[in-house]
């Protein structure tokens, strides 16, 4: 089998997740998926209060954790979304932002696009919105984000340094990054790898943890936190049933720290 080329991978992600927005109920991430339930919410750390928040038709039930949890939003604050699909997170962070907070939605699968901005109408959130881009060439201004989150999307990427670059240019001095992602324990057979749907079912292309702390860490951010979620085993069991993905790869939450900016010192205040 020959290996895809970067962009002949983004078409199958693309491809894939332009027929999950268009499906009549929302199928998940891969085969064994079925339409998201409640319980499939609460697996992943949603609260019923957040679930009941959220307009109906925005959880496709396509993450594998819950970013707000670690996100620790404040309201006023700019919240960037990588990959945000039909606007879950969006919405969560939408309310915790307040009306004084902005959130931007990313994501490269127009299909997904028009799913959210219905989903925003509907739902009469008016400090949310949704771009086309891709996450390693964000269409967003550098310096201008407070929290960059993510559910389950920068597996997907051929380049996934490119994404934590990005994500440190549009970070603020003292931003921080909030990401839930699937992470390899260790190398993924061969036969699973190459596996038809394994990549767009966020296993294909999962790395270590000790791969995504050193990215983190070349691109300049520190406090860098990269944690497995144990309890992550039981519904990735459920997205390639009898694949053994679960003994591969699991849920992480993922923290790190854009540092802030240092003062210049040109006066005969400035101390040593």
């Amino acid at each position: 089998m020959t290996e895809r080329t970067n962009d002949e991978i983004r078409a199958e992600v693309r491809a894939h997740y332009g027929k999950v927005a268009e499906a009549p109920l929302a199928v998940g991430c891969a085969p064994g998926c079925c339409a998201p339930t409640k319980g499939t919410s609460t697996a992943l750390g949603y609260s019923d209060a957040e679930l009941a928040a959220v307009p109906d038709g925005a959880d496709l039930g396509l993450g594998c954790g819950n970013p707000q949890a670690i996100a620790g939003l404040q309201p006023g604050e700019t919240v960037l979304d990588l990959g945000s699909g039909a606007g879950f997170d969006c919405f969560l962070a939408a309310r915790a932002v307040g009306e004084t907070g902005t959130v931007i939605g990313v994501d490269m699968t127009p299909a997904m696009l028009s799913k959210a901005r219905d989903n925003a109408r509907k739902g009469h959130v008016s400090n949310v919105e949704f771009r086309l881009g891709e996450i390693e060439q964000l269409p967003v201004q550098g310096g201008v984000v407070d929290v960059v989150m993510s559910n389950c999307v920068v597996n997907l990427s051929p380049d996934k340094e490119s994404v934590y670059r990005e994500a440190f240019r549009v970070l603020k001095p003292g931003g921080r990054v909030a990401i839930s992602d699937v992470v390899a324990l260790g190398p993924i057979p061969e036969a699973l790898r190459k596996t038809e749907m394994a990549l767009s079912a966020c296993i294909a292309g999962a790395i270590t943890t000790a791969e995504i702390a050193s990215m983190l860490t070349r691109v300049g951010f520190t406090d860098v936190v990269v944690e497995p979620v144990g309890r992550s085993r039981d519904f990735i069991a459920s997205w390639m049933p009898g694949s053994r993905a679960e003994d591969y790869v699991v849920s992480a939450s993922i923290r790190a720290t854009k540092p802030a900016a240092t003062k210049s010192c040109c006066g005969p205040s400035c101390c040593a």
